[in-house]
């Protein structure tokens, strides 16, 4: 069984900007200074975002951004372990029974410990009904009961959920109370297929993250490589990307990823079309080049010298280029 509970203390986060955030289009830009912007507030933050999206870094970003970042950042996954065991970590306490004002919790519970700090409560929506009601409890108050003392929480609340999260509160299947209370900032990642223009970035930095955490020498990408990777949506996101690079660093040693190194450890059945494996890699990588220069010209609404700019090769070799590969031309605009 997954372990669900995870604890970091000061020592186990890093200065580096969350991987969300890596890039420079125009809706990563928008994101990254909200997060900034929310950093700097006491409010409870829900993150949203599609399966694969890293929202635990955009937590810890939050918290290394704002005022209580010397302070604890506590990591519950609720969508993990079994219910009563999800209980016992964040209250350390069954509910005692007794009429109360308060929720009670132990000494030793993840909200407590938590105080002065984050409580980072990852796929929040799964939490049991009788855990979300004991929560919403504390959300409303700010206090809790511990050894018959009163204690302040002064805990940041911030959580994670689904895109869905608003369906899921809609069908009462999440409480709309604490719903409100978590959401008082939000906010929604986009998937990657919505930036692809940040994609080499993003894959540079988790290349250089997986490499360092394998004890491995920098790697590199080629210029084909990372074109490659640009081209596709990635459905899973920056976990489907992640996981592709790690079987990359697992079965080769070169120092720069190659096309060749990188299609075998591609999910390319949910790719389009054009990169359905077929015929020999020379045949493999013109399709490719074909499939990826019409759609940058596509994108660019067919002006060469924005496309050109975009590939990174001067706007006379992409005329060769393109009649190389036969793409027509006749929509060019100068």
């Amino acid at each position: 069984m997954a372990e669900p509970l995870k604890l970091a203390t000061r020592a186990d986060r890093g200065n580096t900007e969350s991987v969300e955030l890596i890039g420079r289009s125009a809706i990563v830009s928008r994101v990254k200074e909200f997060v900034r912007r929310a950093a700097s507030l006491d409010a409870f933050v829900l993150i949203t975002g599609e399966a694969g999206c890293a929202v635990d870094s955009v937590a810890r970003e939050l918290h290394a951004r704002s005022g209580a970042a010397s302070g604890p950042f506590v990591h519950v996954e609720c969508g993990s372990g079994d219910p009563g065991r999800l209980e016992r970590a964040l209250f350390g306490l069954p509910p005692d029974g007794v009429v109360s004002d308060l929720e009670t919790a132990a000494s030793d519970s993840r909200i407590v410990g938590a105080r002065g700090g984050v409580l980072f409560l990852q796929d929040v929506v799964d939490l049991p009904a009788s855990v979300q009601a004991r929560l919403a409890r504390v959300t409303r108050d700010g206090q809790v009961r511990v050894d018959g003392r009163i204690v302040e929480t002064s805990v940041r609340f911030i959580a994670s959920a689904p895109v869905s999260v608003d369906a899921e509160v809609e069908g009462h299947r999440f409480r709309a109370d604490l719903h409100r209370r978590l959401s008082a900032i939000r906010i929604d990642l986009p998937p990657l297929r919505d930036r692809l223009e940040d994609v080499p970035a993003v894959a540079t930095r988790l290349l250089a993250d997986l490499c360092a955490a394998r004890g491995l020498s920098p790697r590199t990408f080629t210029h084909a490589s990372l074109a490659l990777i640009g081209a596709l949506t990635w459905p899973g996101n920056i976990k489907e990307l992640r996981d592709a690079l790690d079987r990359v660093l697992v079965e080769s040693r070169a120092e720069a990823v190659q096309v060749e190194d990188l299609l075998p450890a591609l999910r390319l059945q949910r790719t389009s079309a054009a990169f359905a494996p077929a015929g020999s890699l020379r045949e493999a990588r013109t399709r490719f080049e074909r499939e990826y220069i019409a759609s940058v010209l596509q994108h660019h609404d067919w002006h060469m010298a924005d496309a050109a700019q975009t590939l990174g090769i001067q706007r006379p070799n992409l005329y060769r280029k393109a009649r190389q590969l036969g793409i027509p031309l006749t929509r060019a605009v100068e």
